[in-house]
């Protein structure tokens, strides 16, 4: 009897940096130009890491912002998770929501991969036991979550949260399993819940768009969650010059969404923006799903830079736009500036 365990091993091996390199070229950063001029020292941390915060299935890291000045007697919190080849502090320096939590006096907490995880750095939102209800990742950020609620005495009923790209499909995990902790939540170029098994199922349906499970998009999310009655205004954010998330996937994220909530679709309120395109769905008055379509933008999170700003953006994921993510969120999130 001849065994072929030799043979089965290099395939899988194969197969294994077949996937790496098709993830590590979909990420890769844009090419560009190089650019004459002094050298610059990186920007300052500001986040700080916290251990200890619970058993932590998901072997994350957790890092946050905490404003100097005083906080309220029970501030919000913001929980932001970053996309493939980027960190919390290259986001945070990009976007600049630590500055809004300053002014804002909110509680900013960066959940993080390690690469011992994923080599890209991303979060694992195409393993099953990574986005399982109490298991993996989803509850090493709960309990992060839960440990600056404590530690801070957040006010429960003002925990937002957002992501980008495999962020963005965390996001969307995150609210399935456990919606009964944010109040608003944000899926930037990300993917709906339920699209993908593995690394090679998530390729495809990133490049081609993810088809829909038996039963529609909303069953993946019921099915693990069925005792849910409420859920949080959640807002869908795609690139229409995406190449690396096909735009239909943002499409599949809001039906998603709208079939939790038994939303009819036709029900949508549909804007052409000076930035795009924003189709918002209301319930008496109150923004349930909207969808924001933003023009000239490829895979990132879409920021406004004030014309007479100099500082570079030195993430290729957060792009300049005619519309600012965080400050729109801010908006939608009720997060408005507080006298020191």
């Amino acid at each position: 009897m001849k065994f072929s365990f030799g043979k089965s091993l290099s395939k899988a091996f194969k197969a294994q940096k077949k996937i790496s390199r098709l993830v590590e070229k979909a990420f890769k950063a844009p090419q560009r130009k190089p650019i004459r001029a002094r050298p610059t020292s990186p920007p300052k941390t500001v986040l700080v890491e916290t251990a200890g915060f619970g058993s932590n299935p998901g072997r994350l890291i957790m890092k946050s912002f905490v404003p100097a000045t005083r906080l309220p007697k029970n501030p919000a919190l913001v929980v932001l998770l970053h996309g493939c080849r980027q960190s919390p502090d290259s986001l945070d320096v990009a976007t600049g929501f630590s500055v809004l939590a300053k002014e804002r006096r909110f509680v900013l907490l960066y959940p993080e991969q390690r690469r011992a995880n994923n080599a890209q750095g991303c979060f694992n939102w195409f393993r099953p036991s990574a986005v399982a209800r109490d298991r993996g990742e989803v509850l090493s950020v709960k309990q992060m979550i839960e440990h600056a609620c404590e530690r801070y005495r957040i006010d429960r009923s003002r925990i937002f949260v957002a992501g980008l790209s495999a962020g963005g499909a965390m996001t969307g995990a995150l609210v399935a399993s456990y919606p009964h902790l944010f109040a608003g939540a944000a899926i930037i170029a990300g993917m709906p819940f339920g699209s993908a098994r593995d690394a090679m199922s998530a390729m495809g349906a990133m490049k081609l768009g993810a088809t829909p499970p038996p039963g529609g998009w909303g069953k993946p999310v019921t099915e693990l969650t069925p005792q849910a009655t409420s859920w949080p205004a959640l807002t869908v954010w795609q690139g229409m010059d995406d190449r690396i998330v096909n735009r239909t996937n943002a499409l599949a994220c809001v039906a998603q969404w709208l079939e939790v909530r038994g939303i009819d679709e036709s029900r949508g309120r549909l804007e052409e923006k000076p930035w795009g395109r924003l189709q918002s769905w209301k319930v008496a008055g109150e923004l349930k799903v909207a969808l924001y379509l933003v023009r000239n933008i490829g895979h990132g999170l879409p920021i406004k830079r004030r014309t007479t700003s100099t500082r570079r953006i030195e993430d290729p994921f957060v792009i300049p736009a005619e519309i600012s993510a965080p400050a729109e969120l801010m908006r939608l999130w009720g997060l408005a500036k507080l006298r020191a």
